[in-house]
């Protein structure tokens, strides 16, 4: 896998630079895993538009992918290696011994024909899913479950891993792809290695056509707006009336913190650091 970078035969196709698809397979997604995608346009269920920016785009197929790896002691072996229009990773289509067929992230190493398990006692190799308990310190692993039972939540995009750090009593520390440091039980599922597709913060779309092939729509800047539609809108030049950088509701939109408090922010000891301490 890597990058390819196109012939600049038009303005769009010069900077457009693609992740390989040399290590895909070349077959449809297997039916029974996948349903149709309806749009929302980024409304509600009442036609308001909740997020800005989005509609359009190419139809999608979602597929299910199996997060919580609760097949155990069962091997599978990975037949495919797909494309997901979903994530930004890959996914990896296993067959279990007993004909069954599942979906799960594609982890970087993990090759069509090689054969994964999952369970308590399993070996620790790539594409493994094992309790954190029985994962050496200092591991790379993604996929991590925040409670037993509850399928993968943390690290699950491309290039993304987690670091188990330290393991005291029936607790881990993980060091998150932000920085941040985290407690999660020893008992939750985590996955091997890292999730593929390592090269997709390096890809450059080229151009319009392709930001709206994805469903995402063009943004007006608020200083080009009139005053009646932004706060930074209206005014003679380029202005923005001495105000700070807020969104068109008048929310401040640098360095304003709108977190809402979540169980599970009991279980963070470290914060992420800003961009100007990293």
């Amino acid at each position: 896998m890597g990058l390819r970078k196109t012939k600049g035969t038009s303005p769009a196709r010069r900077f457009l630079v693609r992740v390989s698809t040399d290590d895909l397979t070349r077959r449809k997604p297997y039916k029974p895993l996948t349903v149709g995608l309806i749009s929302s346009g980024g409304r509600n269920n009442q036609g308001r538009v909740t997020v800005r920016h989005r509609g359009a785009g190419h139809k999608r197929t979602y597929r299910f992918i199996d997060f919580k790896r609760d097949k155990f002691n069962v091997p599978a072996k990975v037949i495919s290696v797909e494309y997901d229009p979903n994530r930004s990773c890959r996914t990896a289509l296993l067959e279990y011994e007993d004909g069954e067929k599942r979906y799960i992230l594609h982890p970087d190493g993990l090759r069509v024909g090689d054969t994964v398990l999952s369970g308590e006692a399993c070996e620790f190799k790539i594409g493994n899913s094992l309790q954190l308990r029985s994962i050496p310190e200092g591991s790379m692993i993604h996929n991590v479950e925040l409670r037993r039972g509850q399928g993968g939540r943390l690290a699950r995009s491309a290039g993304s891993y987690a670091e188990l750090m330290v393991k005291e009593g029936e607790l881990a520390q993980l060091r998150m792809p932000s920085g941040e440091i985290r407690i999660v039980p020893l008992d939750c599922m985590a996955t091997i290695g890292q999730v593929g597709n390592i090269d997709h913060s390096n890809i450059s779309l080229g151009g319009a056509g392709a930001s709206r092939h994805l469903g995402i729509r063009p943004t007006v800047r608020g200083v080009a707006m009139n005053a009646c539609d932004h706060p930074h809108g209206g005014g003679r030049g380029k202005s923005k009336g001495h105000r700070h950088p807020q969104s068109p509701w008048g929310q401040p939109a640098k360095g304003f913190k709108t977190r809402k408090r979540k169980w599970s922010d009991k279980l963070i000891l470290k914060r992420r650091p800003h961009k100007h301490e990293a």
